[in-house]
């Protein structure tokens, strides 16, 4: 790419093929391995000195140009070239090779015009570019280049005018696969070149919904993030339901606008989970099995939409509604435990939401949501830490501590000693939140009475509890 128009005049001295600057070799230091500069010459003079049968490029015998390239980093390559070629193929070269400037320039001489053109940006790629002049097959040419080669020589193409390599590099990147991290350098070439009327909107209808629809607006996005979420909350195999969920999940975390889905949307599947769990929750308090394992897939499908809501910062109305399912929590322990200790899975997510400050909700919501859900919890932590894969025992355990402890003192006493009571008795099956008890312990006798803490902590020993 040129940063200045080219120098263009005759001259008789012979130049030479490749200049670079040489760095002097350093005193007590191993040879230097070849770096860029070296690499990047050696494949230009690759470049200059490979030619097919019959390809005229850089053939000093029948030639009438020598165009010298330089680069700002000191790089100077000359090669011979036809001004037939040039001015045939590029706007650029059309109006600087004109004959009127020809007949100027020649004076009498029968020497080769030189054209210099500075400051290239790549001098590889702009060698790339006109030796594409040269080919009858762009694109078989271009096959044989990577994505970020062919933007380079579409950068070039433009800036001289070679429609014909404009028109190849748009067909390239339209068919050729990208990677992901050449996607936004496609996306802001194009728009940076301008290049609408010539193809570029095909290419972009690969990453753009705009272009694909011709309208401004991304249209149906909600609409079809809702479809993935429902195929997903519906899907039969339970290892692709896994695998799915952990996918949508990670793309909607990375989508930083939060503009895909609202918020009513979310909740409305929420909700529909929350009914089928409910109808299938009490079937079974009734003792009718057929569909109880319905209830920890709708369980699990709630945990899921948990996560996104807590992500989304826009989980406190789940919150509410969860802590006022006071029917759910009365026929819990109608429910064969095998079939209900999904359901604490979601409460246990609340207490490490609240714990954590993911979710800031009044202190009559979070006192709701302990009266409700404690007890089942308890009766369901031994299960859920023998069966559930992944579970994070302590992550919970101090997250039903922290939530414990932003209640009032006088309600934090009266939770603490019900568990102390329930630890004693059940050991590993209950949750050990000894470090929130001392937390309480020392609000409420020590700091109270003003003197100093005690030097040793109170430890609380689990004992195992054998069935006689």
């Amino acid at each position: 790419m040129m940063a200045s128009e080219p120098d263009i005049h005759q001259r008789t001295q012979n130049q030479a093929q490749i200049q670079a600057p040489i760095s002097a070799p350093r005193q007590n230091q191993p040879p230097p391995v070849m770096d860029k500069q070296v690499l990047t010459m050696q494949r230009i003079s690759d470049l200059l000195s490979t030619r097919s049968p019959g390809n005229q490029f850089n053939d000093p015998g029948l030639s009438d140009i020598k165009l010298t390239l330089s680069s700002k980093d000191g790089i100077s390559v000359s090669m011979n070239v036809h001004r037939q070629i040039l001015v045939a193929h590029s706007r650029f070269f059309a109006v600087r090779l004109s004959d009127r400037w020809t007949k100027q320039q020649r004076n009498g001489s029968t020497g080769p015009y030189i054209v210099e053109i500075s400051d290239c940006d790549d001098v590889e790629v702009y060698i790339e570019t006109l030796r594409l002049m040269y080919c009858k097959d762009l694109r078989k040419k271009l096959m044989r280049e990577d994505v970020s080669k062919v933007l380079g020589i579409l950068k070039v193409s433009a800036a001289i005018g070679f429609d014909a390599g404009v028109l190849s590099c748009l067909e390239y990147l339209e068919a050729a696969p990208w990677a992901e991290d050449e996607e936004e350098k496609v996306a802001s070439l194009l728009a940076e070149l301008h290049l609408e009327n010539v193809g570029a909107g095909e290419v972009l209808k690969r990453v753009s919904v705009e272009v694909a629809n011709g309208t401004d607006e991304g249209g149906d996005n909600e609409e079809v993030l809702l479809k993935l979420l429902h195929v997903v909350l519906e899907g039969k195999d339970e290892k692709a339901r896994r695998e799915m969920k952990g996918l949508v999940f990670k793309m909607l975390r990375e989508n930083s606008s939060h503009n895909d889905l609202r918020k009513e949307s979310l909740y409305s599947a929420c909700d529909s989970c929350l009914e089928l769990l409910r109808h299938h929750f009490f079937r079974a308090a009734s003792l009718d099995l057929q569909d109880a394992s319905q209830i920890a897939r709708q369980a699990d499908n709630l945990h899921w939409i948990l996560d996104i809501l807590i992500d989304r910062q826009i989980a406190e109305d789940f919150l509410k509604t969860w802590a006022s399912q006071s029917e759910l929590s009365d026929s819990h322990s109608k429910v064969p435990v095998v079939h209900r200790f999904e359901v604490s899975r979601v409460t246990a997510r609340l207490f490490v939401g609240i714990g954590k400050g993911q979710l800031l909700a009044s202190k009559e919501v979070r006192c709701l949501l302990l009266q409700t859900w404690l007890v089942p919890f308890y009766d369901d932590f031994g299960w859920m830490r023998r069966a559930s894969k992944g579970l994070d025992r302590h992550l919970i355990e101090d997250g039903l501590s922290n939530s414990i402890l932003t209640l009032p003192l006088a309600w934090q006493q009266e939770i603490f000693l019900a568990w102390f009571d329930r630890f004693l008795n059940s050991g590993e099956d209950c949750p050990n939140i000894q470090r929130g008890f001392e937390v309480w312990w020392r609000r409420a006798f020590w700091r109270r009475s003003g003197e100093q803490e005690p030097p040793l902590p109170i430890r609380v020993i689990t004992t195992a509890i054998e069935n006689s």
